[in-house]
């Protein structure tokens, strides 16, 4: 009796949580979340680069921390971001999807209400960062492309790389890309978290094109320091 009460408990959860993710309410909330970590990680991940105006021995003491010292956290770390990556990929496509099966006929005047450029850019700008985070991946991770390929020498790596004025104008192309997209990423997640109503209207439209602007100038930062020699 027991298991049979348990095994109706578990299908029973599994079916609220299969309504969930097919609700286009629960996929917004998933994109919302997952939008929460991923941004976090982007910040902490701007701190860390920031780094390397520190000079090489702070910058390598950070990159052999984490290589290192907690390699077990950071594989944690991986996976969840993977999960969150997926998720948020695979639930702002189905969005899309139904927003157009939503609007089968255009309309004949577009009135672009509460929307933006990077609103309109959001369904391609996501793929195009996506293959540039496996470049990036492949470039300062898995050392198998790119002018600097040392497994020791993290800050010989970025200064290298960023000299080269083609790399450092495909990543300054991606993290405008970011910024467009965390810009209606940012305001389209607080209106999901609640912050949507007319209360919190003027805080989102100032605060999501700081942040986005803010994450974009710290990022280009680096490429641009390498280019004009403020790293050496």
């Amino acid at each position: 009796m027991a298991d049979k009460s348990g095994k109706w408990s578990e299908n029973r959860g599994m079916s609220r949580l299969r309504d969930f993710w097919n609700s286009l309410v629960g996929k917004k909330m998933i994109m919302a979340v997952t939008g929460v970590i991923l941004t976090l990680f982007v910040l902490g991940h701007l701190v860390g680069n920031l780094l390397v105006f520190a000079g090489p021995k702070p910058f390598n003491d950070y990159s052999h921390f984490l290589k290192h010292q907690v390699i077990e956290i950071l594989w944690i770390v991986r996976i969840v971001l993977l999960l969150s990556l997926v998720l948020h990929v695979v639930a702002s496509i189905q969005v899309s999807l139904a927003n157009r099966r939503a609007r089968p006929v255009s309309y004949a005047v577009k009135e672009n209400i509460e929307t933006t450029y990077a609103a309109r850019t959001m369904v391609w700008s996501g793929p195009v960062i996506f293959l540039y985070v496996v470049y990036h991946l492949m470039m300062f991770t898995f050392l198998t492309t790119g002018p600097g390929l040392s497994p020791t020498d993290a800050y010989r790596n970025v200064v290298l790389s960023f000299r080269v004025p083609a790399i450092s104008g495909i990543y300054v192309f991606a993290m405008v890309l970011l910024g467009l997209h965390l810009y209606h990423g940012a305001w389209s997640m607080l209106q999901t978290l609640g912050a949507g109503t007319p209360r919190y209207h003027p805080a989102r439209r100032a605060a999501a094109p700081v942040f986005a602007t803010a994450i974009t100038l710290g990022y280009t930062l680096l490429p641009r320091a390498g280019l004009v020699g403020w790293v050496s």
